[in-house]
């Protein structure tokens, strides 16, 4: 007779326990509705087909896992480091100033060098925005939490400002710059053949090959090892002679502009003008996809997907069914980040049991 296993195998970690967990969620859900007096069935099936039942709906599922995935990436690089960065919804706040910066005053360039510029521009002051707590941390000992919360608010209070008395568009009385030239314009989707209406656009590829990258650097390369040393043990990290202070200060600007990726698929793929409340949270929700997809690239971006799918599907949930109350949906991503994160292991004892008795 052989012992239950100590560990579960790694699909059964990453895949079928987090896909137990969304079960789990969705049925709870399911009988909250029925306590409520509404049909689950109805409601759930107009989820899923508002968030997969189209061409459009699977467009705009895109759009949004598209933000999901760059802020998930940016909460996931940090703590890789063991640093919980709250502050991506910030970062992505001061990106779209560099964004905008670049887009509007170098507007003669070309598409080929402006897009890219404002790109670069925008992921250097969200870089510049996350390695300033990062540095408050390594060299003043000031708690990286607290800091990056912090400079959210300064974030929003500057866009605030600057928009409304510097940037506005002339005569205009909507809080938002005059639109960028075409040429900043990132390339939809649907140009390249998806037949979609939805503004999902070159960004969704950029995000893929910003995971592909973060996986390469963190777990392929001698600083992605030390990088991790350092969020297992800071004694161990500082004994291997691991450059702790550098080391926070950099993978923070990295955090930060992987954020900035949420100006560019807003900005340069879908408003073309810089406007107040672009973020629209997304920084807050990349922590739960990070939880959800435990901090790892492949894990993130089906996260990402999956809140993709909520947004989206709510939208069309409320329109579809009007009876079914708005915070619904709120409900499901509540339920979705408490068991797939602060109660993510507490079907493994039965997963550990059932594998241990599979095995006999």
């Amino acid at each position: 007779m052989s012992a239950a296993p100590a560990t579960l195998p790694r699909w059964v970690d990453l895949a079928l326990l987090p896909l137990l967990n969304l079960a789990l969620a969705l049925a709870i859900t399911a009988l909250l509705m029925l306590a409520t007096g509404n049909d689950p069935i109805v409601a759930l099936t107009a989820l899923a087909v508002g968030s997969l039942g189209s061409a459009d709906a699977i467009g705009y599922t895109l759009y949004y896992a598209t933000n999901m995935a760059f802020t998930g990436l940016a909460v996931a690089v940090a703590f890789q480091g063991g640093l919980f960065n709250i502050g991506a919804e910030g970062q992505a706040t001061m990106a779209g100033l560099g964004v905008a910066l670049v887009a509007l005053n170098l507007e003669a360039l070309p598409a080929a060098l402006l897009v890219p510029m404002a790109m670069l521009g925008g992921a250097g002051l969200g870089a510049g925005c996350a390695a300033i707590p990062g540095w408050l941390q390594a060299r003043r000992g000031s708690h990286i939490v607290i800091t990056t919360i912090m400079f959210n608010f300064l974030a929003a209070s500057l866009l605030v400002y600057l928009v409304v008395n510097v940037l506005i568009a002339p005569g205009s009385m909507s809080p938002e710059t005059r639109r960028f030239a075409a040429a900043a314009d990132l390339p939809l989707l649907s140009s390249l053949g998806l037949p979609s209406s939805a503004p999902v656009n070159l960004a969704l590829l950029l995000a893929l090959l910003a995971a592909a990258a973060v996986w390469l650097l963190v777990w392929r390369t001698p600083w992605g090892y030390g990088l991790r040393v350092m969020g297992q043990s800071t004694e161990v990290a500082r004994y291997a002679g691991i450059d702790q202070e550098r080391t926070t200060i950099l993978v923070m600007a990295l955090s930060g502009a992987l954020a900035s990726g949420v100006a560019v698929n807003e900005l340069l793929g879908a408003q073309h003008r810089l406007l107040l409340g672009f973020t629209g949270g997304y920084g807050f929700t990349g922590i739960a996809v990070a939880l959800m997809g435990h901090n790892h690239p492949a894990g993130v971006l089906l996260a990402a997907l999956l809140f993709g799918a909520l947004t989206q599907g709510g939208a069309e949930l409320a329109f579809e069914v009007p009876d079914v109350p708005s915070e619904i949906v709120v409900l499901i991503q509540g339920l979705v980040i408490l068991f797939a994160g602060a109660l993510g292991n507490m079907l493994r004892p039965a997963l550990l049991r059932v594998m241990g008795r599979a095995g006999r």
